[in-house]
């Protein structure tokens, strides 16, 4: 028991069951309560449907596959080696609107530049989503191993040798299988992180911009809107001053006509300054319409980040859990002793269920990423068709 004791010391990890996990969950309650009202909507559970139904249609295709070609595959092959088709242009049939018809939108639509990389973003945002489901579906499939060692060690006292050799093999299996969430090197987390970012930070400036010119054009129109009051308001006082000399007669004639070839400049100017006012409002009217596009696609962005940033941290938690069990599971099998394995096999029981949480807790953020990317380009799209039916 010394033994064990030191070693558990040296690979000792505080995984999501330790107390102070649960200290920091308990600073959360509220944010937790926000993912589960997110959790029981019904557009929640649609998407979750939408990827079960996309494995289990891919699922029995791969295992039709296998069985006809059963004679002549190698005896070797598992079904985790085909694990990755489950997830084939799972991202293709998940995102809203598909990739055909947003390829015609941007063709049949003057788009602004960062709205394209708004899409582009949301799509590899959707793929590393997929990524993170086929790594969940491999971490899983190499938890079963796990799991047969606990129902072996229920029945080593039967016979102890036997079982506790076979046990050693699931463990040495175990302990050779690549963490699957390795694969998801940071670097590449941290470019995702980084393009949504400068994203966000483009989009947000670009509404202020937008928001600073129709400010000063609203400011401009008001400025041509008294100046034609001004023009108007001169005019009736001339009209009255000049009803009121109307005695003068011939004296007055002159400046009559003067006064009406002036009123017709006064006319034709007003005439273009109305008409410089209408193509104002339209311009202004556009950008306005740009502006409500890039303000939905910011918002769409900035949840987008904090989701993923849950994530992370999720994925960061559980790919450490895998090392660490990993770590311990190779410890016992080249340490060998009966009294190792059995605290080994005691930790493993232990904390399964605490595993398991924690892959099911990063799968249902995956599955509402999915759904946060899809309803933000939706309304992107509808403010998109919006703005053309403003314009026809």
């Amino acid at each position: 028991m010394a033994i064990w004791s030191k070693m558990k010391h040296r690979f000792k990890f505080p995984g999501i069951c330790g107390k102070q996990s649960k200290s920091n969950l308990a600073g959360k309650l509220n944010v937790n309560e926000e993912y589960k009202k997110a959790f029981r909507t019904q557009s929640y559970a649609d998407i979750c449907n939408k990827i079960q139904g996309h494995m289990e249609r891919k699922s029995m295709d791969i295992m039709n596959k296998l069985s006809s070609s059963s004679s002549s595959s190698s005896p070797s092959s598992s079904p985790s080696s085909s694990s990755i088709p489950l997830f084939v242009h799972l991202s293709e049939n998940l995102l809203e609107p598909r990739p055909q018809k947003l390829d015609d939108i941007i063709k049949g639509h003057d788009l602004h530049p960062l709205l394209i990389d708004y899409f582009d973003v949301t799509t590899e945002s959707c793929h590393l989503c997929e990524l993170l489901l086929r790594s969940i579906h491999q971490a899983r499939a190499n938890h079963k191993l796990i799991t047969r060692v606990i129902k072996l060690n229920k029945k080593a006292r039967e016979d102890h040798d036997r079982y506790c050799k076979a046990i050693i093999r699931e463990l040495a299996s175990f302990s050779l299988k690549k963490n699957p969430l390795s694969s998801l090197s940071v670097l590449q987390f941290r470019d995702n992180h980084d393009s949504r970012n400068i994203l966000l930070h483009g989009l947000m400036l670009q509404c202020q911009k937008i928001t600073r010119r129709i400010k000063m054009k609203n400011l401009f129109k008001k400025i041509v809107g008294c100046s034609i009051v001004v023009a108007y308001t001169a005019v009736t006082i001339t009209l009255l001053v000049l009803a009121f000399h109307a005695m003068v007669g011939i004296v007055a004639t002159p400046a009559v006509l003067k006064f009406f070839l002036g009123f017709n400049t006064i006319t034709k100017r007003t005439k273009e300054m109305s008409k410089d006012k209408s193509e104002l409002l339209f311009k202004g009217n556009s950008r306005e319409r740009t502006r409500a596009q890039l303000d939905v696609a910011a918002k769409g962005v900035f949840i987008l980040i904090n989701d993923f940033n849950t994530m992370s941290q999720l994925v960061r938690r559980l790919n450490d859990e895998i090392e660490h069990r990993k770590a311990i599971a190779n410890m016992c099998v080249r340490n060998g002793k009966i009294e190792v394995l059995k605290e080994v096999v005691r930790e493993f029981r232990i904390e399964e269920k605490c595993f398991l949480e924690q892959l099911e807790e990063l799968e249902d953020h995956i599955y509402l990423c999915f759904l946060t990317i899809n309803r933000s380009r939706r309304l992107v799209v509808e403010e998109l068709m919006h703005g053309a039916n403003m314009e026809s």
